[in-house]
């Protein structure tokens, strides 16, 4: 089955191997942005093409990519993918995913230095030879051989996105049987975390082997690893190992609890168990001294017997879940529904694929009653990025549009660009003409830590910042976050009042969870923000408020949660 992320990722090999082969730039760039609508479609392509919709109604699909899309949801590959191929060595995709070598940089070292895959790479940089090489140099040498490590170890990891994307249709395949009562997605994939290492399903069947022989005939199955009548485990088209397990009812509130984990978790609530003379396992609850079932069936019982109230599933991480409940201290922690802002977004003013009006459209459509527009300032050419001018043209164009959609209210921003310096990408005359500042890095990641927070606790210290965007400016499985002290950040932005952001983009989800906690027990806000540059990029922020939720985030402490007049206060920097 060609799964959205599936398509997703071919667009954007295609997009990596037409520029490694040098070809026309928009070409490539129009492959990347059809990957990003792809990505972010809230509903299957393979349901919409089976419909015979036209893909060409979506944002950046024109007729060409429309074309490859059926291709592939007919089970057939996209043409560039096989015309492409034979040009590139395979494992020069491999090369690009490294951090600071990128599609263009791969080809001057497979070119110059014949590199065509990760041990080449990685030989070169520990022969040297790279450093000579015409816009390299010893720092960059240096750079590629961390991010080799980085590729790597990310290779056995998957973005929760990606692997929600994936495992949707299987979780419908087999919920579709009417032998199957009940079916649960367990693991680190429950709990929220951003990456995964394969997925748990739970299920609950009248007949184990027909559900079972239903999972292996699932039609985007690669190879089945083992099977049996309890258990049986697979790997799906795109590498991603799924395990079944079948669990009678009696049991199931138990097995979710234990496949859930995390392990620290669990193992202090096996401790808890024998301080009650009870024996905690994946069937249950029990009292050893005459076998009987306390409690099993259900989470929520299975916690009460111990003494607890139902502890989240994101929060199972030993990290003081355990003495919350214990003191009826658990927070009511942020939900979807409790947003009613989103003030990073992007439009076609700058790298966007919608028009303002039809950005304002989809953030009422998702829920939305407050949209800050934050296309990118003057630093970003590549983006069409605002200087004032353009600035104030799209001021009169929002100004125009102030009723185009009732209930909606549009507050004027901009992504300003932190130099290396940590001076802003635009005076502050114009940037006293904005309702919200958001200000992020976009270059120079190799500054020594030092710099990087010098450089981090300046911006946020000036009196116009409002919002630090992903902060560390990590991409997950592709590049690390820039060396910081974020201790320091966190203490400037709480003396300058200004929020750190949770960018919800499954590539960044950044802060990450510990540092989103680290920031709101030192009493800085959050953003929970989509960072969307198109209409279905508002759908992403599930993921920001799972990543908040992991961080403990209440809806008191995410801006973008509160009633417009308390966000506009916090805007004007009341105090």
């Amino acid at each position: 089955m060609a799964s959205n992320a599936r398509i997703a990722a071919d667009l954007a090999k295609i997009a990596d191997l037409l520029e490694l082969t040098d070809a026309n730039p928009f070409r490539v760039r129009a492959y990347r942005n059809a990957a990003r609508t792809v990505q972010d479609a809230p509903r299957p392509l393979a349901e919409r093409v089976r419909a015979g919709e036209d893909l060409r109604s979506l944002p950046g699909i024109g007729k060409e990519i429309a074309a490859q899309i059926v291709r592939k949801v007919g089970g057939g590959a996209m043409e560039p993918l096989e015309e492409l191929a034979g040009e590139v060595p395979p494992g020069l995709l491999e090369v690009v995913r490294v951090p600071g070598v990128g599609p263009k940089r791969a080809r001057v070292l497979w070119r110059e230095l014949g590199v065509d895959g990760l041990d080449a790479l990685e030989a070169a940089a520990e022969g040297g030879r790279i450093e000579g090489l015409k816009g390299f140099g010893a720092k960059t040498q240096q750079a590629i051989l961390a991010g080799v490590a980085s590729v790597r170890r990310f290779a056995e990891r998957v973005r929760r996105a990606d692997a929600g994307r994936t495992v949707a249709p299987l979780v419908a395949w087999l919920e579709a049987d009417e032998a199957v009562r009940r079916l649960e997605i367990a693991g680190s994939f429950r709990r929220g975390r951003d990456t995964v290492g394969d997925l748990d399903l739970l299920v609950d069947t009248d007949d184990h082997e027909r559900t079972m022989a239903r999972f292996r005939a699932y039609d985007d199955v690669d190879q089945v690893l083992g099977s049996g009548s309890e258990k049986t485990s697979l790997t799906l088209s795109d590498g991603l190992q799924v395990d079944l397990r079948a669990v009678p009812a009696e049991s199931f509130g138990a097995a979710l609890q234990y496949f859930t984990g995390s392990q620290a978790h669990n193992v202090r609530l096996r401790k808890r168990a024998q301080e009650r003379d009870l024996r905690l396992n994946e069937y249950g609850l029990w009292r050893p001294s005459d076998e009987t079932r306390v409690a099993g069936a259900d989470e929520a019982e299975l916690y009460r017997a111990l003494g607890l109230p139902w502890i989240p599933p994101e929060l199972r991480e030993d990290r003081g879940e355990i003495e919350a409940a214990e003191a009826d201290a658990l927070p009511r922690l942020l939900e979807r529904g409790d947003l009613v802002a989103d003030l990073h977004v992007h439009s076609d003013w700058s790298d966007g694929t919608a028009d303002l009006r039809t950005m304002m459209r989809a953030a009422r459509e998702h829920g939305l009653s407050v949209l800050g527009f934050a296309d990118h300032g003057p630093a970003l050419r590549m983006t069409g990025g605002l200087d004032r001018a353009k600035l104030l043209r799209q001021h009169e164009a929002l100004a125009e549009l102030s009723d185009a959609v009732p209930g909606l209210t549009v507050l004027r921003g901009l992504e300003v660009d932190v130099h290396a310096d940590g001076g802003l990408d635009l005076d502050d005359e114009a940037l006293a003409l904005l309702d919200v500042v958001t200000v992020s890095v976009h270059g120079a990641f190799d500054l020594s830590e030092a710099k990087q927070t010098e450089r981090l606790v300046r911006a946020v210290s000036h009196p116009l910042v409002h919002v630090l965007a992903h902060p560390t400016g990590r991409l997950i499985g592709r590049r690390e976050g820039i060396r910081v002290d974020l201790h320091a950040v966190i203490e400037a932005a709480a003396a300058h009042g200004v929020a750190l952001e949770i960018n919800a983009n499954p590539a960044r989800l950044d802060l990450d969870e510990r540092w989103a906690r680290t920031a709101l027990e030192a009493g800085v806000p959050l953003s929970v923000a989509s960072d969307a540059h198109g209409p279905e990029g508002f759908a992403v922020l599930e993921h920001g408020v799972l990543q908040a939720r992991r961080a403990w985030a209440t809806k008191d402490r995410v801006i973008n949660a509160w009633p417009l007049a308390r966000l506009r206060s916090f805007l004007a920097k009341e105090p």
